[in-house]
């Protein structure tokens, strides 16, 4: 199991713009990231749409870090492109379990505690912790 190459993706970038601490130009971004400009466009809308990054527009345009790296958790990065982190989809409630009437089997609690575990450990870890001093 892993994420996606996207949220990876977002990850990277985001980190990016953390690091310089200025405003880049989306192919700036792109070289720094190994991310194809396209790609990183399309992320970039996410990030913005969800407040961790910022946008401007014309000639001095570019992105930034829409906050301080210190209130931007890895979870939240990785759960703007990929949704609510779970471990099986039974967990969710958009899945209705058909094995067993009117209850999940055994395995959604155990799956729902590693879910709730793994969210945690992502949401413990901030852009700030990785930048370099």
């Amino acid at each position: 199991m892993h994420i996606t190459l996207e949220a990876d993706y977002a990850v990277r970038i985001v980190h990016a713009l953390a690091q310089s601490g200025k405003r880049l130009d989306a192919k700036t971004i792109s070289e720094m990231t190994g991310v194809t400009l396209r790609f990183s466009l399309k992320i970039l809308r996410k990030l913005v749409a969800a407040g961790i990054v910022k946008s401007f527009k014309g000639t001095q345009g570019g992105y930034e870090i829409g906050k301080p790296a210190e209130e931007i958790a890895l979870g939240e990065v990785i759960e703007t492109i990929e949704g609510r982190y779970t471990l099986n989809r039974c967990v969710t409630g958009e899945y209705a379990c058909t094995r067993h009437k009117n209850k999940c089997c055994e395995f959604q609690k155990i799956f729902r505690e590693i879910s709730e575990d793994v969210r945690k450990r992502l949401y413990s870890y901030h852009f700030s912790d990785f930048m370099e001093k």
